[in-house]
């Protein structure tokens, strides 16, 4: 069958195009995208072509489908899958197959990847657990479940010590203290619902140096709502502090027991360890894009505090399925993520201009023709479309944050593709 989507034939070339799908095999699957969550990682890849890790060198003979954070369902099952998977299923993705070449859906595939109408789901997706089934209310949620499974590993990845005996806890410390540094971004923003969702800290301090990131962020995990969860939420801009160090210090009574950094900024790895109480732990979580990004912190206090640090990248298909869970429970609201969507014509430059980062995730609705559009210009562009000024009244009964009333209604009334 026919698909459409946007694929890369080299660094910063995409294009958008209709191509013929092969007919999937007895142990492959189609499915029909519905939603794609641009990711930076996404950004990084077009930006460098065949010189990134998981983008192959046929590219320009092979173009790939770009995009990796995707939902939908299925539409046609191979002979010999009927047994566990039906036709109507919705289902993700988890992207990261940890295979020896490196290469994943929506970096390295001809014929799945995101930004795609249909795709077929190959053999090796489906060898190493990666096709999940998902039972949320929507389809965006599904396509965060990839952005939230990767903070997941990183809470998953932090560990604390007791000293009398050696003993070994993983996680972030429970009743325990957080911040999270450079945090007013969409994986930030992540980060707070988690922790409020899933860590169990009692207090979570997020800086910025962007006012505006820092309201944007205010707005979709307000203090107010944290608190009712028993956790005491602070956003916090340091551009302008003389002593931003003690400051944090000083809010969490002496020190973090876990950070994160979400900048790739060697300062703020340097801060990390400042404000790191005995047996703190950082998670340096930013991928840099340098292979050689060097940092700095005070070695008496790896030794004699206990101060380590890990670093996390990507997740695993079990966290894949504890995400969905926590989606398909409540227990964190990915929606609080979403700040634009738009439409499968406008990925392209909606992907070309990640270098100059705005709101947080964009979702993408494959089978829709629409522009990129933040959540909060609704009633403005309402006042001329009758589509936006009903998207505007469902986002705003929904507490001003993107929720399955308003996917529904898109999808319905959008022009299609």
């Amino acid at each position: 069958m026919k698909t459409t989507a946007v694929r890369m034939y080299g660094a910063e070339d995409l294009r958008m195009e209709e191509f013929e799908l092969p007919e999937i095999s007895d142990n492959e699957i189609l499915m029909e995208v519905i939603t794609d969550s641009l990711c930076a990682s996404t950004y990084k890849a077009v930006k460098q072509g065949t010189a990134h890790k998981r983008v192959p060198p046929t590219i320009a003979e092979k173009p790939v489908i770009i995009g990796h954070e995707m939902c939908g369902k299925i539409v046609k099952v191979g002979a010999n899958l009927t047994d566990k998977w039906k036709e109507g299923q919705k289902v993700v993705i988890q992207p990261a197959l940890k295979l020896d070449t490196g290469y994943d859906p929506g970096y390295s595939y001809q014929y799945v990847g995101g930004s795609s109408k249909f795709v077929v789901v190959p053999e090796i997706v489906l060898e190493r657990g990666c096709l999940l089934p998902f039972e949320g209310d929507s389809y965006f949620e599904g396509s965060l479940v990839e952005a939230l499974g990767c903070i997941l590993r990183g809470y998953k990845g932090f560990y604390h010590t007791d000293y009398t005996d050696y003993t070994r806890t993983d996680g972030a410390k429970r009743g325990g203290r957080i911040a999270i540094l450079g945090g007013a971004g969409p994986m930030g923003i992540g980060a707070v619902e988690l922790a409020i969702g899933y860590a169990g800290v009692k207090q979570i301090v997020v800086t910025d140096l962007n006012q505006d990131r820092l309201d944007y962020a205010e707005k979709m995990c307000s203090p107010i709502k944290a608190k009712e969860k028993g956790v005491d939420l602070t956003y916090l801009n340091t551009s302008s502090l003389t002593d931003a160090d003690q400051t944090l210090i000083t809010l969490s009574e002496g020190g973090f027991d876990d950070v994160f950094v979400m900048v790739p900024v060697p300062a703020l790895f340097t801060q990390a360890e400042k404000i790191c109480r005995e047996d703190g732990c950082i998670n340096f979580f930013a991928g840099p894009a340098v292979h050689n990004l060097q940092g700095s912190l005070n070695l008496y206090r790896v030794h004699y505090d206990g101060i380590h640090v890990v670093g996390t990248a990507g997740s695993i298909p079990a966290d894949t399925v504890e995400t969905i869970s926590l989606i398909e429970n409540k227990s964190i609201n990915a929606g609080a993520l979403v700040s634009h969507v738009l439409g499968l014509d406008a990925v392209i430059d909606a992907v070309l201009d990640m270098g100059k980062p705005s709101g947080a995730k964009k979702v993408c609705y494959t089978h829709i023709s629409l522009p990129l559009t933040a959540i909060e210009d609704f009633e403005e562009l309402g006042k001329s479309d009758p589509m936006f000024a009903q998207l505007s009244k469902i986002v705003k009964a929904n507490g001003g944050l993107w929720c399955k009333e308003a996917e529904e209604y898109l999808l319905e009334n959008a022009k299609k593709i």
